[in-house]
């Protein structure tokens, strides 16, 4: 009888509180689907912001329509841009320095009591990247606010990360156009 009470006591806490989500895998869809979260949620009225650690120097789609979902839903893109590739050619200690910038904003949201749910979009890729240390997304992870929901998005999620997360998703590509030589789509895939 006591193990059917303790486990309806956990569940009981896991109601009340926040997860720690990951979105990661080669696959399409990490952001959107943490995007997916951010629209469901704001149909409830809860606060939620979106922390961006790489995409910060382009123009995508989701810049505009989060405005649509504001007051709800606050979009911060501080990233400096996808490192190493296309036209970056920003020193790697520009992207280290915006990130760890990114991580005192994400700590800073987490800790507001404004926000039920904060995502760190392309976190895995930062750490996986060294631009911040995975250290430091651990204490972020281990200090929050028991009910905040972090959802933490990108390829190569760190086994530690996965180890922690009560929920974990890894998107498998599986067929893409690019691998016909299709460049990726305005609406679509930015």
């Amino acid at each position: 009888m006591l193990n059917v009470f303790s486990k309806i006591n956990r569940i009981s806490s896991m109601e009340k509180d926040g997860l720690t989500i990951v979105y990661t895998g080669k696959g399409k869809g990490k952001t959107t689907a943490a995007l997916g979260i951010a629209l469901r949620a704001t149909g409830y009225k809860k606060k939620i912001c979106m922390i961006q650690f790489i995409k910060g120097s382009w123009h995508y789609g989701e810049m505009d329509s989060s405005k649509r979902l504001e007051p709800e839903f606050e979009m911060i893109a501080v990233g400096k841009g996808f490192v190493g590739i296309i036209d970056d050619k920003s020193p790697k200690e520009d992207h280290e320095k915006i990130d760890k910038e990114a991580i005192r904003i994400s700590n800073e949201k987490i800790h507001s009591g404004t926000y039920d749910i904060v995502i760190l979009d392309e976190i895995n890729v930062a750490i996986d990247f060294n631009l911040i240390p995975l250290e430091d997304v651990m204490k972020l992870l281990e200090e929050k606010p028991g009910k905040v929901e972090i959802v933490l998005t990108g390829r190569y999620a760190d086994p530690e990360l996965v180890r922690q997360a009560d929920i974990v998703s890894e998107m498998l590509e599986i067929k893409h156009p690019y691998q016909r030589g299709v460049q990726s789509r305005k609406g679509i895939d930015w």
